[in-house]
């Protein structure tokens, strides 16, 4: 099995990679018929998408996104505003609509993942599928304010939540490292607002946990509004990480999509 070396590149016209940002092809499939697009959650990163990358090639061209303010990215200054951060992901993504592409986002990535297809729709390049995992449809606000605590109290909904390991919670240097792109992604996510618009087009899959505190079952069913495609309900046991205990079947419900 070759190793997951990253290609940092994207297609030109004249067909030379340029380095790009924004992409992580993890394990290219160049000939592959559809591109997955793979957004992370809060404070995640692109590196999360390695499993996806392995399990799917050659069937699919996993495309993972790195935002601002992590790992490589660490230096640039976080994106405070979701709205922008979706403009930045969809026209990093514009090269890439030769073939289909196929959006998949988890918690804030299923949030940006329903913009960015907003934004490839009015493009004239809509998505096969948006998959949308562990997250409360866009129009179902809640007043938060995580980002405005302190670091304690960043990082205590960090451990009600899960999916960090604590490790990096308990580590003052380690925890140092990855709260500024916390509190920046929270600070998207919470001061987003649901713009006046029509349903997406794109057919539309919904993936939760059963004991998600942050997803009730109908928040989840609520995203029926928001396309005139077909749209699918998937409820697995778990809380707001459902996918780690269930990643297998994840990837076969992504394998059934891109197929």
């Amino acid at each position: 099995m070759s190793t997951a070396t990253p290609v940092h590149g994207r297609p030109t016209p004249g067909g030379r990679a340029a380095t790009d940002p924004w992409i992580r092809r993890f394990q290219a499939a160049p000939d592959a018929p559809v591109r997955l697009v793979c957004l992370p959650h809060a404070g995640g990163s692109a590196a999360l998408y390695v499993p996806f990358a392995r399990a799917l090639s050659p069937l699919a061209d996993v495309l993972a996104i790195q935002y601002p303010g992590r790992q490589d990215r660490r230096v640039e200054p976080g994106i405070t505003r979701l709205d922008h951060l979706a403009d930045l992901v969809a026209d990093a993504l514009a090269p890439w609509a030769d073939r289909p592409l196929v959006v998949f986002g988890h918690s804030m990535g299923a949030l940006l993942g329903y913009e960015v297809t907003a934004r490839l729709e009015s493009a004239g390049t809509p998505p096969r599928a948006l998959i949308a995992s562990g997250r409360r449809a866009p129009s179902r606000h809640r007043a938060e304010s995580v980002h405005l605590r302190t670091d304690e109290g960043v990082v205590a909904e960090l451990r009600r939540l899960g999916g960090v390991d604590p490790t990096f919670l308990d580590d003052p240097e380690l925890r140092a490292m990855i709260l500024p792109s916390v509190r920046t992604d929270y600070e998207a996510i919470e001061t987003y607002r649901h713009p006046p618009r029509p349903p997406l087009s794109t057919p539309l899959t919904v993936l939760t946990g059963d004991m998600d505190p942050q997803v009730t079952p109908d928040e989840a069913r609520a995203w029926a509004r928001h396309t005139t495609g077909t749209f699918t309900l998937r409820t697995f046991t778990g809380g707001h990480f459902y996918l780690n205990e269930h990643m297998p079947e994840v990837r076969e419900v992504l394998r059934g999509i891109l197929m």
